[in-house]
């Protein structure tokens, strides 16, 4: 096991679990209060009694949130690409007819 993991307690859903990991506490601390509160929130909407099944809708929620944004920034990522020719184009352009 590497040295430099660090071990860290949250509380999710009113447990308490162990996270071992080298990433930074406050950010171990956000991903579980984010998990936390996504849980909350599926619990205070409906009507399961179930904390896995609150897991589970919490886990499909997170996941759509993460793909939305990877398709968002795929888009943005080749809109900037075709910027970025279309201003290379531009400026090949321009030095051919200084030429």
């Amino acid at each position: 096991m590497c040295s430099d993991k660090k071990v860290i307690k949250v509380r999710i859903y009113g447990a308490e679990y162990t996270i071992r990991g080298a990433a930074d506490e406050k950010y171990i601390k956000n991903v579980a209060e984010y998990v936390n509160q996504k849980m909350m929130e599926i619990d205070r909407n409906t009507r399961i009694d179930s904390s896995l099944k609150v897991a589970i809708l919490a886990s499909l929620n997170i996941t759509d949130e993460l793909l939305k944004l990877k398709e968002e920034n795929e888009k943005i990522r080749t809109e900037l690409k075709d910027k970025i020719e279309q201003i290379n184009r531009l400026i090949d352009k321009k030095i051919l007819s200084k030429s």
